[in-house]
């Protein structure tokens, strides 16, 4: 198997063209390829910066010639969770034509998409890659070729990666800022490159408060990932 991570720009597809005009993202939940109406279906989250820019992003995607049908799911504030039918892109017809599949979800911004997709051979993957170049801008972000066990770990330890994942979401936006900085600026290097001090005076808050901000975003973390190691064995 090879597979591969591609940042592609579509010029034929309405989520590209929404979040080349508006500031939002979209990231895919589900999707399934009709092979008879010759159509992606997806349910996709929305995020934009404002309700603003989720109002005008809509429009631009409810407007674009290639969604076939959209239904509005759900919606809080600047974020929705939508329903769509989208006609074969170009770059979809590629990768189809030549045996390609996609492995992983896609995600959508600043008028670019990321795709994982995965291919039996390298023949299959250098043809597609070929022809994907003459229609999109494309960029190869990665490209792996796993071997058996590999696949198999992978498979079995979604669940572990999941985990993780949700630590990530569980971090208040004060926390995650201050673990960033912590780690970029040396906090956690021996010797330390970056002290209390200078994250406090980073947040502009006392060291107290930053300090408290560490300890619940590391505490949160950890035990994110004992978690993740229970499941691992």
């Amino acid at each position: 198997m090879i597979d591969l991570t591609l940042d592609i720009e579509q010029y034929d597809c309405p989520f590209v063209a929404a979040t080349d005009e508006c500031d939002l993202a979209f990231s895919a939940v589900h999707w399934e390829f009709d092979t008879a109406r010759r159509q992606t279906d997806s349910r996709m989250v929305v995020e934009a910066v404002d309700r603003g820019a989720l109002d005008d992003g809509l429009d631009v995607l409810r407007g674009h010639d290639g969604l076939a049908d959209y239904d509005l799911l759900s919606r809080r504030d600047n974020v929705a969770h939508i329903r769509t039918s989208v006609g074969q892109t170009d770059a979809m017809a590629t990768i189809r034509d030549n045996d390609g599949y996609l492995t992983g979800p896609s995600y959508v911004e600043d008028g670019s998409e990321l795709w994982h997709v995965g291919f039996d051979d390298s023949g299959e993957a250098d043809a597609a890659l070929s022809r994907l170049d003459r229609s999109n801008e494309v960029t190869v972000v990665a490209r792996r070729e796993p071997d058996l066990p590999e696949l198999q770990g992978f498979v079995q330890n979604v669940g572990a990666a999941m985990t993780l994942i949700e630590g990530c979401r569980d971090l208040s936006d004060v926390e995650r800022q201050t673990l960033e900085t912590a780690v970029q600026g040396g906090y956690f290097q021996s010797p330390r490159s970056a002290t209390l001090g200078t994250l406090a005076d980073e947040f502009d808050v006392s060291k107290p408060a930053v300090s408290k901000n560490l300890r619940r975003g590391q505490r949160k973390m950890i035990e994110r990932v004992v978690e993740a190691i229970e499941e691992l064995d």
